[in-house]
């Protein structure tokens, strides 16, 4: 039995940043033969939902209204890291694309829609503790 921390989005919680959720069934149906840890780092950082979407700029997380949230965003992806590892997490199942959770592919910072590689904050630092990374483009890849 694996532990896993999952975004919460992906787990049907109404905490995207325009107040809706990408509920994943498959990621859902891992609950009937593991733990799932569900987080949400925007949230635990402080950030309302909804709220402004905020891409990476540079080294900061900035919103679509021009403030730097960077903050928030590190407090949050500690949280998630301090949950994950209190629960000796096996690894983890991030919402692809997001600035918090995005792993490979991340917005470019412009608000346009284009992608650029990179990671998001939560992935950044999960990765620098050895925490390995998924997305929900990549359960065919979980190490179960």
């Amino acid at each position: 039995m694996a532990v896993i921390v999952v975004s919460n989005c992906l787990l049907g919680c109404t905490c995207r940043y325009k107040g809706d959720d990408c509920k994943n069934e498959q990621i859902l149906k891992l609950a009937e033969n593991h733990t799932i840890i569900g987080v949400c780092p925007e949230q635990m950082g402080g950030l309302s939902t909804p709220r402004d979407p905020s891409e990476i700029v540079g080294d900061k997380v900035i919103s679509s209204a021009g403030r730097d949230v960077t903050a928030e965003y590190t407090k949050g992806a500690e949280t998630a890291l301090f949950l994950a590892q209190l629960n000796r997490a096996d690894f983890a199942i991030l919402k692809a694309k997001s600035p918090s959770c995005g792993k490979g592919l991340i917005y470019d910072g412009t608000f346009s829609g284009n992608k650029i590689p990179g990671d998001g904050v939560t992935v950044q630092l999960f990765k620098k503790h050895n925490i390995p990374v998924f997305t929900e483009d990549e359960l065919d890849r979980l190490p179960l």
